[in-house]
């Protein structure tokens, strides 16, 4: 059974926005031990580690979280930059201390990047500065599109897993390539997991999820989406480099600069939304390690928990 190990199996639970991570991560926590008892989350959402980031996000709240420890959300200020290394080396630290006293850590979310950077044998190239610095010159200088364009020649799978609009995430992937000569999803090891480990996808048909994400949108509207983006352009979210580009965030801040109107705003996060989430998709599938199940299953949880039982990522070492 779950956890019966010297140290619990790593659950993770991935796939596209609006799929219903977040629900199912706190579901198995309470299956596995209950609130506060076996498990605890740990955030893989690259947007939801900013402080203030909660409705654009669909951050849980601590009502939602029904008292399950959750980790590596509100870590990072709206100015600062992302960087996977750095949530790279708190995400293991995290399940290796969870893993420790006994309870099973659930990695939840849908950055493919940031789930293969806690859960596999992956280490990043170092920077060369005169490198990036020419670089970011160059995107303050033709924008993020033209340096898409050129990833896009030189590897196209890297630039199917960056958004056109994410310059720091173009930038980086062009600084890696240059530096080591090679594409930069070469950089990319084979699937090969540092812990025992149990991903489960969450599959939800084309059709139904973007209904789900036209819906999501407008509940954030309702919520108060283009208050929470007008407080946090007061604490510097129009100059974060990463804050600013993510998704839903960018189309309010052009609103509230006067290049959109507010329907406009809404429709473009609703399109570049949908068109992320195709992205993430295409990003799990080819891990040959994630188990599908369908997201609408009446017996989800329990379908979940056997799979710990009866798999484990292959090639752990």
């Amino acid at each position: 059974m779950v956890g019966d190990s010297a140290e619990p199996t790593v659950m993770a639970v991935v796939g596209a926005t609006a799929s219903g991570k977040s629900d199912l991560g706190v579901e198995l926590a309470h299956r596995i031990g209950g609130a506060g008892g076996g498990a605890e989350i740990i955030n893989a959402d690259s947007m939801q580690l900013y402080r203030g980031m909660n409705i654009g996000t669909a951050k849980l709240t601590v009502a939602e979280r029904r008292g399950v420890a959750h980790h590596l959300l509100d870590i990072w200020e709206v100015t600062e930059a992302a960087d996977v290394a750095r949530y790279q080396r708190l995400a293991r630290a995290r399940i290796d201390r969870t893993r420790a006293d006994g309870r099973t850590p659930i990695l939840v979310g849908g950055s493919g990047l940031y789930v293969r950077a806690a859960l596999d044998h992956l280490e990043f190239p170092g920077t060369d500065p005169a490198v990036r610095g020419r670089l970011e010159d160059e995107l303050a200088r033709v924008g993020p599109a033209s340096l898409h364009e050129r990833l896009a020649r030189e590897d196209p799978a890297a630039a199917a897993a960056i958004l056109p609009s994410n310059g720091r995430r173009i930038v980086r992937a062009l600084e890696v390539m240059e530096i080591t000569g090679r594409p930069f999803t070469a950089t990319l090891p084979e699937h090969v997991a540092r812990y025992p480990c149990v991903q489960i996808g969450l599959r939800v048909p084309r059709d139904e999820l973007d209904e789900r994400i036209r819906v999501r949108v407008e509940r954030m509207w309702r919520a108060g989406f283009v208050d929470e983006v007008r407080a946090l352009e007061k604490q510097g979210l129009r100059e974060g480099r990463t804050a600013s580009r993510a998704l839903g965030y960018a189309q309010v801040l052009r609103f509230l600069a006067g290049e959109y109107d507010e329907r406009t705003a809404r429709e473009e996060t609703v399109r570049a939304t949908r068109k992320f989430a195709r992205r993430q998709e295409s990003w799990f599938r080819r891990d040959p390690r994630v188990h599908w199940l369908p997201h609408d299953a009446p017996d989800l949880a329990e379908r979940a928990l056997r799979l710990i039982d009866a798999a484990s990522c292959p090639d752990t070492r």
